[in-house]
């Protein structure tokens, strides 16, 4: 089964590096004309270049911080212009921000919230109705399973998260009618740049491939799982391929969550 997505434009936030890239990546593959947004000039060029040769529609980066309010209403505005109407979201900017919870500020909690949930509704609030007047549209909310399952020590990143969950059901219930399907995904342990970060922050003599190997020996499949494969799954929910599914919170985790 082949998912094409040829004159959708789609729009992927976060869309620069790791899971966000991929996605678009593999969105640009499968015929979609793609906005890549993220705060750094250099790297959505450097992304795009790297997805041009690939890419089977436009690709363009577009810069903008999520948790700027200001700036969501112009980005979108500018992806209309160079890209035509948006067929397709998927809210993946954000960061895993976390901690004991008597040492997470207001401050913290504002700008995690801003970030990951009131970004992801500006938005998506932006795209909706045009959505809803084409009677097609996809609405794909990247979150972690934390969202379900949520650890000590989970705070901010897991409250913001299970509202996400959360935002998608409600989005999933008024979009259904006017056949705008709305999902979100939960990712587990990811190849990912933020692993190379935190193994560079672990201060460790241990390799990169070690420690990922390392990481991947607690999860049930065995392994860490690759922003390929999360890819592939948001391209089959954006596609006509998952025309029958919405409302769902899908775990990408190799079965490292508890809860299904």
């Amino acid at each position: 089964m082949e998912c094409r997505m040829d004159g959708r434009t789609a729009v992927v936030t976060g869309g620069s590096m790791g899971l966000g890239k991929a996605i678009a990546h593999e969105f640009a593959r499968s015929g979609a004309n793609v906005a890549m947004i993220a705060r750094r000039r250099d790297m959505l060029d450097e992304a795009k270049a790297e997805i041009a040769p690939a890419a089977a529609g436009k690709i363009e980066g577009f810069v903008c911080d999520m948790s700027d309010s200001s700036a969501i209403g112009p980005m979108h505005d500018a992806v209309l212009d160079a890209l035509g109407p948006v067929d397709i979201v998927v809210n993946n900017a954000g960061s895993s921000q976390r901690g004991a919870f008597l040492d997470i500020t207001d401050e913290m909690w504002r700008n995690d919230l801003e970030l990951k949930l009131f970004g992801a509704i500006r938005l998506t609030r932006l795209a909706f109705p045009g959505m809803i007047e084409r009677r097609w549209g996809r609405i794909i909310n990247v979150l972690n399973v934390g969202a379900k399952a949520p650890p000590g020590t989970g705070a901010p990143t897991a409250v913001s998260r299970a509202a996400g969950m959360a935002l998608t059901k409600v989005l999933a219930g008024e979009g259904a009618p006017h056949n705008v399907l709305v999902n979100a995904l939960l990712v587990g342990r990811i190849v990912s740049d933020q692993i190379a970060r935190r193994h560079a922050n672990a201060d460790t003599n241990v390799s990169l491939e070690d420690y990922i190997a390392e990481a991947g020996e607690a999860i049930p499949l065995g392994r860490m799982g690759t922003a390929a494969e999360f890819a592939n799954m948001a391209t089959f929910l954006a596609s006509d391929a998952g025309s029958y599914i919405t409302g769902t919170a899908i775990n990408v985790d190799g079965n490292l969550s508890p809860v299904v």
